[in-house]
């Protein structure tokens, strides 16, 4: 990882078991390890990306929307990034909300987890979503996040899956709900420009996805502009070998 920057967001400096962003902040945005991250308030909600470093894992409700369910930062890192998903409510369709990097970058991958508020949401139920798996606990929910990458012209590159939570399993001791950081492979994706994230649930109704569209995100490495361009290289003397 010598060869990679590593985004851990704490470059962004916060008092203990607090956060940066959320509604009413007035916020529009931040850069961490070089990366432009979104945010847009709406005053009386918010989406995009806001920073934290608060442990709650045991609080449920909207009041703790802040809190990574893993207890804290990725490693050894201090604060993470917490990703809030807007609905259009003319077609109560979830938005995704992206990450535009200064250059084209060959993402390697990064650490992503459930906040407290969802993984509790989805553990529990609530007023208005459902507890996972149901009363008998053989319902088959799931809860996707769905990591697109695109190049420059805004073309798709690939995209990768990874689930926040899964109950479709037929030995119901599998059903889980991501309560750690864990790696996701991106390396897939190629060279991209940015990087788009939207959160789906079986969890949905007569006015879309009931389960809290949220995401924790920490430690994104991006490989050195040198080392991708070697490994662009490696590839281009590949292919001209094969061909002679």
């Amino acid at each position: 990882m010598s060869n990679a920057s590593v985004v851990t967001f704490d470059d962004n400096p916060l008092a203990p078991e607090s956060h940066w962003g959320g509604a009413g902040s007035g916020e529009t945005g931040f850069v961490s390890g070089g990366v432009n991250f979104v945010h847009s308030d709406g005053g009386w909600s918010w989406s995009g990306f806001a920073y934290s470093n608060m442990t709650d894992t045991t609080t449920a409700g909207y009041e703790n929307q802040f809190s990574a369910y893993a207890g804290g930062g990725a490693g050894n890192s201090a604060n993470y990034a917490i990703a809030a998903l807007s609905m259009d409510w003319s077609s109560y369709r979830v938005l995704p909300v992206s990450v535009v990097f200064e250059n084209v970058s060959a993402v390697q991958g990064g650490y992503f987890s459930n906040t407290t508020y969802t993984a509790l949401d989805m553990l529990w139920g609530s007023g208005f979503s459902k507890k996972f798996g149901g009363s008998a606990g053989s319902d088959a929910d799931w809860c996707l996040l769905t990591i697109t990458g695109k190049n420059s012209a805004g073309n798709i590159t690939g995209t990768v899956n990874f689930y926040l939570a899964d109950y479709r399993f037929t030995d119901n001791g599998n059903d889980y709900i991501v309560n750690s950081w864990e790696y996701v492979d991106l390396s897939g994706l190629g060279a991209v420009k940015s990087l788009e994230f939207l959160v789906s649930s079986s969890d949905t109704g007569s006015f879309g996805m009931n389960t809290p569209a949220y995401f924790a995100m920490d430690n994104l490495i991006i490989p050195e502009p040198a080392t991708f361009t070697l490994v662009g290289l490696s590839g281009l003397l590949l292919s001209l070998k094969k061909r002679k």
